[in-house]
């Protein structure tokens, strides 16, 4: 199978993971490009940014390059690890349109068209149709753990009640900015201040319940998303940081979801610094009941940037326009 190739957008901690990554499946991906708008980072080689000899020649550049200069293939895709709301991300979603990619990015809130940013999708839906190209807004979550995983386990159901998934995990484990969204460190009232300003939260639990009430038919009547803290009873180390009790190691957010008075999606997310035995667990309620548990849970940064990655094939195939993970055909890792 010839190489898919790629131009990568974004360089922080996320981006670098996922070069990384490409690099060692050598013969699946092409890297043509690295954008970056860091100036200090314009220039500098791929290669000393992330370790690997395969992206020896290719340089950080500023600016997004046509795609009939980076490659002689008719169908190059621009993975974009950037940033989390649709408003920001819209720009680079267009530029990359314009100048002739498929765009699959890790934005949380490309992952499913919320009611307040319908008007963005729909722009972005109308721009990709234009160019000939599919866009497709995917990660470990949203993307897939917390709404394309459970509505795929419900593929052997006779009835659905009730989903309920809990993802609660060790932050330690994450990469620093994942820290530091979370809350990490923070006091009490500093955790509440970036809580009520919006600036403190996961991004994607109204994404992933809106994907999975549109895949099974439902209509949402209204939505909860509620973020509390969650405190050190004692002192906690992590590396040369302490962080004294009574601050917060993390986020422990809920998002409910109501149909005919009741509520039929509850998502529990838990990101907390030294939280023991992390875990993924899905149960379905209805005909038959499945729960479905993955003890240790799906590393957060891995995943993103391998589904971002594997989705890039399939990408290829999909019909123009904006698309989500309810519409595409099943993906997979390939060599």
């Amino acid at each position: 199978m010839q190489k898919i190739p790629i131009v990568h957008i974004g360089l922080g901690p996320l981006g670098i993971k996922l070069l990384e990554l490409m690099a060692e499946r050598k013969t699946a991906f092409q890297l043509c490009a690295a954008v970056d708008i860091n100036p200090e980072l314009k220039g500098k080689s791929v290669s000393a940014l992330t370790g690997r000899t395969e992206y020896s020649g290719v340089v950080v550049s500023g600016e997004i390059p046509n795609a009939a200069s980076c490659h002689d293939s008719p169908d190059p895709v621009a993975i974009l690890t950037t940033v989390s709301t649709l408003a920001a991300i819209s720009p680079q979603i267009t530029a990359c349109l314009n100048a002739g990619y498929h765009v699959v990015s890790t934005c949380e809130e490309l992952a499913f068209p919320s009611q307040q940013n319908l008007k963005l999708s729909h722009a972005i839906d109308e721009t990709a149709k234009q160019n000939g190209r599919a866009v497709l807004g995917t990660g470990v979550n949203p993307g897939f753990m917390m709404d394309f995983l459970p509505q795929a386990l419900t593929a052997v159901c006779h009835r659905v009640d009730r989903v309920v998934v809990e993802r609660f995990q060790d932050a330690s484990l994450r990469r620093l900015p994942f820290q530091k969204k979370v809350g990490g460190g923070l006091t009490v009232e500093e955790f509440a201040k970036r809580k009520k300003d919006g600036s403190l939260r996961h991004v994607g639990l109204e994404e992933s319940m809106h994907l999975i009430a549109a895949q099974f038919g439902w209509e949402l009547e209204r939505t909860e998303d509620m973020i509390e803290p969650v405190v050190a009873q004692d002192d906690f180390q992590n590396g040369q940081t302490v962080i004294p009790s009574g601050h917060c190691l993390g986020v422990s957010q809920t998002g409910r979801g109501y149909r005919m008075g009741r509520e039929v999606i509850t998502l529990h997310f838990k990101a907390s610094l030294g939280f023991p035995n992390p875990f993924d667990r899905i149960v379905i309620e209805g005909e038959p009941r499945i729960e479905s548990v993955i003890p240790g849970g799906i590393s957060g940064d891995i995943a993103t940037c391998s589904i971002a990655l594997n989705a890039c094939r399939t990408l290829r195939k999909l019909s123009p326009g904006l698309r989500t993970m309810g519409e595409v055909p099943a993906i997979s890792w390939f060599e």
